[in-house]
């Protein structure tokens, strides 16, 4: 989702939602559910409805990581995208209509079916529903691809002020470019500029053209197979990659949910650095002068500039949550491979 669309309060029924009864009772007998909530009882509104998802996500002790924080925000993407609404989160009095909205017996099926497979099989709720939201863009994804939910948003939405300046922005690259939103995004914040978007992974380029399509920016961003920077040609004034972080040690200790993405996408070597030092030591030969490298590593930021302490690294600080996304201009690069920088 966009921003957060669940209210936030004492109770996770929003206070918006109609009092009194939000059950609704259809003619014929009572069907127990395997959750033991009746079907001839199910929540009355979709404000009800979200209530209910978020106590069954709770009690099945589900982990919310993947582009959500919360149960009831998860819950929220569920319904709303079960009962056809559009995510209006900064605007209070859609958000009140949309909450009071009736929900039926199919709808509440559907959610519940979606339910049971988002708690039995831990299958992370973008991949239920095809979809995931990364700077206010909406994205087709499945399990080709990582879900979005990089802090890259945040800066690509700001134009990676102040930081790149007033700098004219006319060709980037993406290194590992999964379901294209970063790339898609970055097109969208610099509408001069074309994208290069690579990946290792054709299967992933599958996933990728689906987006670049449907965004309408087949003119503008062009796919590339690609291991790193081979193939990759010319020079860029922003690179940016969200590459694999994740210690290879740490990957068996990860909740289940993140078991269902492309491990490919995840783990980098022992101490999860080994995309990032590929990316660093050779990005200076494929900037401009005046360029900048935007690199994520996550909770490893401390562990890369105590493994490459020469460089100087711009760590942003993030309002919307978040970590570990590292800048560097392309002198400060190609200064520490030729000894410059100390």
């Amino acid at each position: 989702m966009p921003d957060s669309i669940g209210c936030v309060m004492r109770s996770r029924v929003c206070k918006d939602a109609p009092a009194g009864n939000n059950a609704v009772t259809p003619a014929g007998g009572p069907k127990v559910m395997k959750n033991g909530v009746r079907q001839d009882e199910h929540p009355g509104t979709v404000g009800a409805l979200i209530d209910w998802c978020a106590g069954e996500l709770d009690a099945g002790g589900v982990y919310c990581g993947h582009g959500t924080a919360s149960t009831i925000d998860e819950s929220a993407s569920l319904v709303y995208h079960v009962a056809g609404l559009e995510h209006d989160a900064l605007n209070h009095n859609v958000r009140a209509a949309h909450y009071a909205l009736p929900i039926d017996a199919k709808q509440f099926e559907q959610v519940h079916e979606l339910l049971r497979r988002r708690i039995d099989r831990r299958i992370p709720t973008p991949y239920l529903l095809n979809e995931a939201w990364f700077a206010g863009l909406k994205f087709y994804v499945d399990e080709r691809v990582l879900i979005p939910r990089s802090p890259f948003a945040e800066l690509i939405v700001a134009r990676f002020e102040p930081w790149l300046g007033h700098a004219p922005v006319r060709r980037i690259l993406e290194i590992g470019t999964g379901s294209a939103c970063i790339a898609i995004a970055c097109a969208t914040a610099f509408p001069d500029s074309t994208v290069v978007a690579t990946d290792v992974s054709d299967a992933a380029l599958e996933v990728a053209a689906i987006n670049v399509a449907r965004h309408g920016f087949n003119d503008r961003i062009t796919l590339l197979q690609a291991d790193v920077f081979d193939g990759v040609s010319g020079y860029f004034d922003l690179i940016v990659s969200n590459p694999p972080y994740v210690p290879e040690a740490e990957m068996e200790s990860l909740p289940a949910e993140y078991l269902h993405e492309p491990s490919i996408a995840l783990a980098s070597g022992p101490d999860g650095l080994a995309s990032a030092r590929r990316i660093l030591q050779d990005a200076a030969g494929h900037l401009e002068s005046g360029g900048m490298l935007a690199v994520e590593v996550g909770a490893g930021w401390r562990d890369l500039e105590a493994a490459l302490p020469r460089l100087p690294f711009v760590w942003p600080a993030l309002e919307r949550g978040g970590e570990g996304i590292a800048l560097i201009r392309a002198t400060d690069l190609a200064g520490a491979q030729s000894g410059k920088v100390s």
